[in-house]
């Protein structure tokens, strides 16, 4: 039978799909690579409610989608809060801000909003984020001049 000889020749990836496990062929992904899987998870919650403390599956603070789509990538040494994730992440000119990478909002208390850079938009800044009660995960432009860039990806 067709359908059976096709089953015996599946590639090992094919193979190891049900298990979770990585081929030994697969290369790591890079830094890169991984930001923008970061990115690719925050968007699929795009229409999620914002939660105050939450940190998904289906709900999220500004962190909290952060915290949850970058392990979801495998940054696991994220960190929770934004001024913590701020600390964490290298810092970067805004010319040098690429898709995925984070924008740190301030005041004179610190770091208090964080969201994912997800490029221009006629010319506005956007980014994804979780933005506050009642509000839904979305879009936006940059609504402020008082942030900063930080990235994950290598130097």
């Amino acid at each position: 039978m067709v359908l059976a000889g096709s089953l015996l020749t599946a590639s090992p990836a094919v193979a190891d799909a049900g298990t979770g496990s990585t081929p030994r062929s697969a290369k790591p992904l890079s830094d890169a690579e991984r930001a923008a899987k970061a990115l690719a998870v925050a968007r699929r919650q795009v229409g999620d409610a914002y939660r105050y403390g939450a940190e998904g599956p289906d709900r999220f603070d500004c962190s909290g989608l952060v915290y949850f789509a970058t392990h979801k990538a495998g940054f696991s040494s994220v960190p929770r809060t934004s001024s913590e994730q701020a600390d964490h992440m290298r810092r970067i000119k805004r010319s040098n801000l690429r898709r995925g990478d984070f924008v740190f909002f301030k005041n004179k208390g610190g770091v208090y909003h964080v969201g994912f850079f997800v490029g221009r938009d006629d010319g506005d800044r956007m980014i994804l984020h979780a933005p506050s009660t009642g509000k839904d995960v979305r879009r936006d432009p940059i609504w402020t001049d008082k942030w900063f860039a930080g990235t994950l990806r290598g130097a």
